[in-house]
């Protein structure tokens, strides 16, 4: 098992508890035999009717259900500490991802990989291994005394078993692959359709797009549908003959017609030690369904701890301004050169605008010049220092970098402001949102919000913060022209009083006049200075 586990990568968050899943299995083992053992005290006792088997066999039944209780939060403790530890590697390894690794990943798939799919790992840690060592030894130990006290012939009895097992180990994972995928891709098509359609259903409704919508939802129901008719058909009853077979109908019958011209201890070992032996196999369907499920999270989980993280060393920042440099800075995204040798001084108590034609890699290059987007070739210094070689804490005190659009945090806007300066007192972030040209109450849901008032509590974050660099992409999209400008000229300000550095990205030539200085940014060339 950890063998597998370190081929994915999460072999570090499953070995400290190891040894606590090595006793959990040991403690599964060990009640399993004592069950067997209390079997092995009732057959004695039809032979030899003593009272001493009876309280034998009540000591094992109390003794197996102990070691089975034992066993059970052994392994959940275990699973609960791995999940955890998984869950705070992921995070930290989140963090340190570039920006363009998690737009392409979306934060649904990143919500279900750190819900869902650490979830999806429940069974295969905190249930498989005893089940395994169960499913092994109680059977094998089990077939030891049959054959003793039965005799050979007594083997016949296994047959259901061995014909259930045949097709949940053979079938099932054949047939599985080949519906499974399917099945799950069509529940993607209508979550998808379901979540366009009743989340969007007033601008659908707006532009007469609704019955389209609706229509893709038909359309991915009925591919469900039909699915599922193909798959109940090819697995699921086939699976309902296969659970019959494994049912103490079927192995008792064939038990007593093997045993019954035999003595009743024996008939009575046959009986009960058959069952010991084909009981474990009911689990084996959902349990290779819980296995195939975690191997795919466990392999979707890899994959995300696989994604180069962005480099970062122990290096601190000297006091002061810094100044801002790149030199040569090269960078390639999905195959497309985005920057190609930049070389730029951005300079402390200046504001320097950027523009450009649209995919000309404007913000690409703010998310350079934070840190945010590893470079091919070139470097970004920041006080002389490479950004690459800083402490990534000492990285992101050092730069904020403020996006694109209105988005805000479900909460207040004083939680979202405090983002940038948790210290920050009431009436420093009221200064702050009237410098940003925006009157709202620090206790109102920041998502109830217009998308130009969202924006600004965004931009007001930059009157508090104490970072020395300030990167804004496109302050203004959501803005009037007179707000806008009015803001810009009080970024300006503010640069100039506290020395700070503020590059700013924007598409409004007009806006970035007022800038202390501005270049064009044209695709994969270098830039065309203006002052």
């Amino acid at each position: 098992m950890l063998k597998g586990f370190s081929k994915i990568s999460l072999a570090p968050a499953l070995r400290p508890v190891l040894p606590r899943l090595a006793a959990g299995t040991l403690a599964a083992v060990l009640s399993g035999l004592a069950m067997l053992g209390a079997l092995w005290c009732v057959v004695q006792f039809v032979a030899d009717l003593a009272i001493g088997w009876v309280i034998t066999a009540l000591g094992l039944w109390v003794t197996g259900a102990s070691m089975a209780s034992l066993a059970t939060w052994l392994s959940h403790h275990a699973e609960a500490d791995f999940a955890s530890r998984l869950r705070r590697e992921i995070a930290r390894h989140l963090v340190r991802l570039p920006a363009s690794t998690l737009a392409r990943q979306g934060s649904d798939t990143l919500r279900r990989l750190v819900s869902d799919d650490i979830a999806a790992l429940h069974h295969m840690i905190a249930h498989l291994p005893s089940e395994v060592a169960t499913f092994a030894v109680v059977p094998l130990a089990s077939i030891v005394l049959l054959v003793v006290m039965a005799g050979p012939v007594a083997l016949l009895a296994l047959l259901p078993g061995v014909l259930a097992a045949l097709y949940y180990l053979v079938w099932v994972p054949r047939v599985s692959a080949r519906h499974g995928a399917e099945r799950m891709r069509v529940m993607g098509d209508i979550t998808a359709a379901v979540d366009d359609y009743v989340r969007g259903i007033r601008v659908n409704r707006i532009y007469g797009t609704q019955s389209g919508a609706l229509a893709a939802y038909h359309d991915a129901a009925g591919r469900f549908t039909r699915g599922m008719v193909v798959w109940v058909g090819k697995v699921a009853t086939p699976a309902a003959a296969a659970v019959a077979l494994l049912q103490a109908a079927a192995t008792l019958a064939i038990a007593y017609a093997v045993a019954g011209l035999h003595d009743v201890p024996t008939l009575a070992a046959a009986l009960f030690f058959s069952l010991a032996i084909v009981t474990p196999a009911l689990r084996l369907g959902h349990g290779l369904d819980y296995v195939t499920a975690g191997r795919a999270a466990a392999g979707r989980l890899a994959a995300l701890l696989r994604e180069p993280a962005l480099p970062a060393g122990d290096v601190r920042l000297p006091e002061g301004a810094p100044e801002l440099d790149a030199q040569g800075a090269t960078l390639v995204l999905d195959g497309r050169r985005v920057l190609d040798g930049l070389c730029q001084c951005f300079s402390p108590g200046t504001l320097t605008a950027i523009t450009g034609p649209s995919g000309a890699g404007k913000s690409t290059l703010l998310r350079a010049l934070a840190g945010l987007e590893p470079l091919d070739d070139g470097a970004i210094f920041l006080a002389g220092i490479n950004i690459a070689t800083l402490d990534a804490q000492a990285r992101q005190q050092a730069c904020l970098l403020i996006p694109q659009g209105g988005d805000a945090l479900a909460a207040t806007v004083l939680e979202n402001l405090a983002l940038s300066a948790p210290a920050a007192t009431d009436e420093q972030m009221a200064k702050a949102l009237a410098r940003a040209l925006i009157d709202v109450p620090l206790n109102a849901d920041a998502t109830r919000l217009s998308g130009g008032e969202r924006q600004r509590v965004g931009l007001a974050r930059a009157f508090l913060t104490p970072a020395p660099v300030i990167l804004l992409d496109e302050p203004s999209s959501a803005l009037d022209d007179v707000t806008a400008t009015r803001l810009v000229m009080a970024l300006r300000e503010l640069a100039h009083d506290r020395g700070l550095t503020l590059v700013m990205v924007t598409h409004d030539l007009a806006l970035a006049g007022y800038a202390d200085a501005r270049f064009e940014l044209k695709p994969t060339m270098q830039p065309e200075i203006q002052r």
